[in-house]
């Protein structure tokens, strides 16, 4: 064999042996063999494997049905109120009260014979407020239980009190001050207050509209409603979207707004690598691959398009996925786009991104290869120009000895 051939090869080798040995290479900081020795303590696994076991599901036409809705808890199912009249306000501690009392003539209980030209035939007490007791005060009928009643009820007993003594007493109560029906709306509205209920009735999206509606977008936006120790949770658009979710509201709930940025991470052969977000709409894996700038032409492989998510158990069984091997509700999944297909793009166009996403785009098999090629060529040259350097030293102290400089 030539020796021409073999000097070539023996450097590239001879290289590579360097290079894998060599410490004192510029480096920014210490390489992973001296992390992995002089660790005091090591938790690993076989082949530094994560251990996630995970469902791999190509994108087609027959799996996208089962991801056109986003799941979500109801208000209506959690509460109820969804149709009918608004509820009941009972009276409440802390409630300021008007009551007035009619007689059928004069010379009754608390109308005097002598009235004379005194308009209408009652009298009105002064403005109380509910007592801790739950109770107010009506002159000749004593103490009356108001909090946790209907007027009606109170007006009622009021006047069953009253008839004894009063000409065919009749009673009104009117409320001044409501301060047991109030609602609380908080976070991310405009102005978070207390909102004072009517006996007509306020909806969520009264009460928010109330403090001043949001001040993030509405698309971001999930909304809590808060009753009695029970919780529920529908995204804004739910309840512009779907009348039957946009329920009455109950004293002492609390309304909490709450914007929660959605974001998904691009890695791979895209045009950018980050964190993107959503804005103000919603995107397709489509719209993804284009924010995040799109494949690039000279690395990615387009049949291999991953996207990372974990799943609802029961969207995969729906789909007759075999998930025993599972043991949480929510399963990792990893959705494989093939691209190098024409009908792939109408496929990632109808496929809706969610919150967290992961998008990794491999890269062509071809892309390591030159990597290979690039390393190789490198040292390939570096060995070529050592040898000249040796050969120009080697002549120049030849040309020395002889006397020629």
């Amino acid at each position: 064999m030539n020796k021409n051939i073999l000097k070539p090869i023996g450097c590239i080798a001879f290289a590579a042996m360097l290079l894998s040995g060599c410490t004192y290479l510029p480096r920014s900081g210490p390489d992973e063999k001296a992390i992995d020795n002089h660790a005091a303590v090591k938790v690993t696994t076989k082949d530094r494997k994560a251990g996630i076991d995970y469902v791999l599901v190509d994108l087609s036409q027959n799996m996208l049905k089962y991801f056109d809705e986003k799941a979500a808890t109801s208000l209506k199912q959690s509460f109820g109120g969804g149709k009918g009249g608004p509820p009941d306000i009972p009276l409440g501690y802390g409630d300021v009260v008007q009551v007035s009392i009619f007689e059928a003539q004069s010379g009754g209980l608390f109308i005097p014979s002598d009235a004379g030209s005194r308009p209408g035939n009652f009298i009105t007490l002064p403005n109380q407020t509910i007592d801790r007791s739950g109770t107010i005060s009506v002159p000749y009928a004593g103490r009356i239980q108001a909090a946790g009643r209907l007027k009606e009820e109170v007006e009622r007993d009021i006047e069953d009190k009253l008839s004894n003594r009063a000409i065919e007493p009749q009673v009104v109560i009117t409320t001044v001050t409501s301060n047991s029906s109030q609602v609380a709306v908080l976070g991310d509205v405009t102005t978070p207050t207390r909102v004072e209920l009517n006996s007509s009735g306020e909806r969520v999206l009264d009460v928010l509209s109330q403090a001043g509606g949001l001040k993030t977008a509405g698309i971001e936006t999930n909304i809590t409603l808060q009753r009695r120790g029970k919780t529920a949770t529908v995204p804004y658009e739910t309840l512009l979207k779907n009348p039957s979710e946009n329920i009455y509201v109950a004293p002492d709930d609390t309304v909490f707004a709450d914007h929660q940025r959605r974001t998904f991470v691009a890695f791979g052969a895209n045009g950018q690598n980050g964190r993107f977000d959503f804005e103000d709409t919603d995107l397709s894996l489509a719209e993804g691959i284009a924010k995040a700038g799109g494949l690039r032409d000279d690395q990615a492989n387009p049949a291999q398009v991953l996207l990372y998510r974990n799943v609802d158990r029961k969207i995969l069984q729906a789909m007759n996925v075999n998930t025993s091997a599972f043991q949480s509700d929510k399963i990792p999944v990893v959705f494989r786009a093939n691209l190098r297909d024409p009908s792939g793009f109408f496929a990632a166009q109808k496929f809706a991104l969610a919150d967290k996403d992961i998008l990794y785009s491999g890269n062509s098999g071809s892309v390591e290869l030159l990597k290979f090629l690039d390393i190789a060529n490198a040292i390939t040259s570096t060995a070529a120009g050592t040898t000249s350097d040796t050969v120009s030293t080697r002549d120049s102290i030849r040309d020395i000895g002889n006397g020629k400089n």
